[in-house]
């Protein structure tokens, strides 16, 4: 991934000396096991202990020939090592290596996404609350429809996150696992007991049953999580963009001292940040639907899957930790602007009333269809003469044989539309 939207602590995580780090440790963990299984001696693996090491130059040189790197990484350390080094990959093959080194990083890297939804989550949550009932128009087909409140919208999407977070979780937990199982999963020259050992000692459960390969089911998992992640953030984003059109500028993003909004137009305040997460999340489901190709691979193992995961990999973790961090910034800042709030809430000349009048009507004996032709008359007239449909209603002889004064002013309570904010807040953030 590149710089500009790589954070340093997740980077460091996928950097080429990492990598090599972590497959270290997993060649060390194996060493320790067979140490413990009195397979290697003890004064052996005191001097693997000491020596492991290498520099990625060196394996980078040795690989030009080899053409294989995890053969060119145990040549390195091999160097380092000196006779003791035999004992170093004893029984194992590549995979188990590579997959289980993976796990390892996926989880760290796991660690810091989940730290970032929480963070999303904790500026979601804040400005809920702040705007509990505050009321707002909500659209659907963009078209006005019936109030909500801003504090239920963003509600809402703190409960979607919740769920995000459950799903990354369980992604998390699923691939934590390794593979010290040999060139087709059988343990021809290895046993489960050194393997359940090894994934011990790395933090991870042993793979109840592997080929050469972690079957990649559990790496779809993983990324088709930060998929639907990068789903959810778009769809959040989507609406702060569309709640930021000059039009409606119910919200803005901070604008801090001294930004542009572009090279042409000096008045310009764009939503860019919303725009930039919309995009990069496309990445993210790009990403899972990659994951998901490279479960079927051939018997035991190839390596079609290989060269994706370098990519994805990285990429999709990186991605998600820079968006989750960005995110969280652009909600804790967004301006929040109530009085256009309140304007457009009753541009539409209080249309938005229209399916209280109708159920009271129904509610009165009158026939639903025959209700429904009278109040849409007097809804569109409304719309094509621009005039406030409250008064419109209660000048309509028709209806008011059906609707006293006294119900037409129930009819016309906009705090009607929130009356079960508290229990929808109690659902959403009180969960035990």
């Amino acid at each position: 991934m590149i710089e500009r939207y790589t954070r340093p602590e997740m980077g460091r995580l996928w950097t080429l000396e990492n990598r090599f780090r972590v497959w270290l440790e997993v060649e060390l963990a194996v060493c320790e096991a067979w140490c413990r299984l009195g397979r290697i001696p003890e004064a052996d693996m005191a001097v693997i202990r000491e020596k492991a090491d290498f520099e990625v130059d060196r394996i980078l040189q040795i690989e030009e020939t080899t053409r294989h790197d995890v053969i060119a990484f145990l040549t390195a350390v091999e160097e380092k090592v000196g006779p003791a080094a035999r004992f170093i990959h004893l029984g194992c093959t590549s995979s188990d290596i590579v997959d289980t080194a993976n796990a390892v990083i996926l989880v760290r890297a796991g660690a810091l996404i989940d730290a970032g939804i929480g963070q999303v989550l904790t500026a979601l949550e804040k400005l809920a609350k702040a705007h509990k009932g505050r009321l707002v128009m909500g659209r659907t087909h963009g078209i006005h429809a019936e109030p909500t409140s801003f504090g239920l919208k963003m509600a809402g999407f703190y409960a979607e996150f919740a769920r995000h977070r459950e799903r990354f979780r369980a992604a998390v937990e699923n691939i934590r696992v390794g593979k010290i199982s040999g060139a087709v999963g059988g343990y021809a020259h290895l046993s489960p007991e050194l393997e359940e050992m090894a994934c011990g000692l790395l933090g991870l459960a042993a793979d109840p049953i592997s080929t050469q390969i972690v079957q990649r089911d559990r790496h779809a998992h993983y990324f088709t999580a930060l998929a639907l992640l990068g789903g959810g953030v778009e769809r959040l984003c989507t609406e702060l963009r569309h709640l930021q059109r000059t039009e409606v500028r119910e919200v803005e993003e901070g604008f801090g001292k001294g930004q542009k909004g572009s090279s042409a137009m000096p008045h310009k305040k764009n939503p860019i940040s919303a725009e930039n997460l919309c995009g990069l999340s496309r990445l993210l489901r790009t990403n899972g639907l990659a994951s998901m190709e490279n479960m079927p691979l051939w018997h035991e193992r190839d390596i079609s899957h290989s060269s994706v995961e370098r990519v994805i990999m990285p990429d999709s973790t990186i991605l998600a930790d820079y968006i989750l961090h960005r995110l969280a910034g652009l909600v804790s800042g967004l301006q929040i602007i109530p009085e256009n709030m309140e304007r457009n809430l009753w541009s539409s000349y209080g249309l938005f009333f229209s399916q209280r009048v109708l159920l009271a009507l129904i509610e009165s004996g009158m026939p639903r269809q025959a209700a429904y032709e009278m109040v849409q008359a007097v809804a569109m007239r409304c719309w094509s003469e621009r005039r406030p449909f409250p008064e419109e209603i209660r000048a309509e002889a028709a209806i008011c044989q059906h609707l006293t004064p006294q119900a037409l002013d129930e009819v016309f309570d906009p705090g009607y539309y929130i009356r079960h904010e508290d229990l929808i807040f109690s659902r959403v953030f009180n969960k035990s």
